[in-house]
């Protein structure tokens, strides 16, 4: 059965929230209240990109992200929706920042053109247990005067878990995004936290009324629910798998490894099972496509 609000944290759900054409204004003003800035200004346009960043080399690993936009400036930002606990998330992130980065317009060796890149990620579990806030930006310091002159890099992560705040508690926009990726699909009225009715996490909100999708995005929601539940049964199993393995070889990088490997893997895998569940209940290739990210070629082999 479709429950009335759908969760912000689905991945079907929150690119159509924050990745699409129509929702961009969403998007600044999410990018807005969350990435503090000393040197620039308020975003006031961003253009989208596609989130499939192609490598340079065809055997070299693509990486696909949840959104991928600009602003006026040129600065680029990676906004990642992370559900399930994967070991190496944060090296991903390095990785995903050094792809935007490189894959600027090359104007030959004047690399003073070269724009920021940032990256933002909201995680559904605690990334780093020591420290106590529920937000934490990671920039490149001096380690003696602990001056940033390497600018070009910067992440934040909000760790979804460590946000307690209740509904009447609530303040700032950071803390009613928050707020809003934990509990709007549990269908509470959240009327009380917005200051009115052109309130921007308000439209956010209404994207998540089931009744405002078809019957193609609802499957293709569907599929990404099962994908991710499939995801954190195969965390949950990897890790005792990789536990008991750790005590038996006593190598605890060899757990490590095998949890990154695993959860890859997995990965793919849950987007391929959308595909086809999508393609057995008569969903167009092409809608299957863009919903999944994956290639029509890729999909034609299912």
């Amino acid at each position: 059965m479709i429950v009335k609000y759908l969760n912000p944290r689905n991945d079907v759900a929150f690119k159509r929230i924050f990745g699409t054409e129509k929702n961009k204004d969403i998007l600044m003003h999410f990018l807005n209240d969350i990435i503090v800035s000393d040197s620039r200004g308020i975003i006031k346009q961003v253009t989208l990109i596609n989130p499939l960043q192609q490598p340079e080399i065809a055997s070299k690993k693509q990486s696909i992200v949840d959104v991928l936009c600009e602003d006026e400036y040129g600065v680029k930002y990676i906004v990642e929706m992370q559900v399930a606990k994967v070991a190496g998330f944060e090296k991903r992130a390095q990785y995903y920042a050094a792809k935007a980065y490189a894959s600027q317009p090359d104007k030959g060796d004047d690399y003073k053109h070269l724009k920021e890149v940032i990256f933002l990620a909201i995680t559904e579990y605690e990334m780093f247990p020591k420290k106590p806030d529920y937000k934490s930006v990671h920039v490149i310091l001096d380690q003696q005067s602990h001056e940033r002159d390497l600018k070009d890099f910067s992440f934040t992560f909000l760790e979804l878990p460590k946000f307690t705040k209740d509904i009447h508690s609530l303040s700032t926009y950071q803390e009613k995004w928050c707020y809003f990726f934990k509990h709007a699909h549990e269908g509470e009225d959240m009327q009380s936290i917005l200051a009115n009715n052109n309130d921007i996490i308000q439209r956010a909100y209404h994207e998540l009324e089931a009744h405002n999708w078809t019957n193609d995005e609802l499957l293709a929601y569907e599929s990404a629910e099962k994908a991710a539940k499939d995801a954190r049964a195969r965390e949950a199993y990897i890790k005792d798998e990789a536990r008991e393995e750790g005590r038996q070889d006593g190598i605890k990088e060899g757990m490590e490894k095998g949890m990154e490997k695993g959860m890859e893997k997995g990965r793919h895998a849950a987007t391929l099972a959308i595909a086809k569940n999508m393609l057995s209940v008569g969903v167009d290739k092409k809608k299957v496509s863009e919903f999944t990210e994956l290639s029509l070629q890729e999909i034609e082999k299912l």
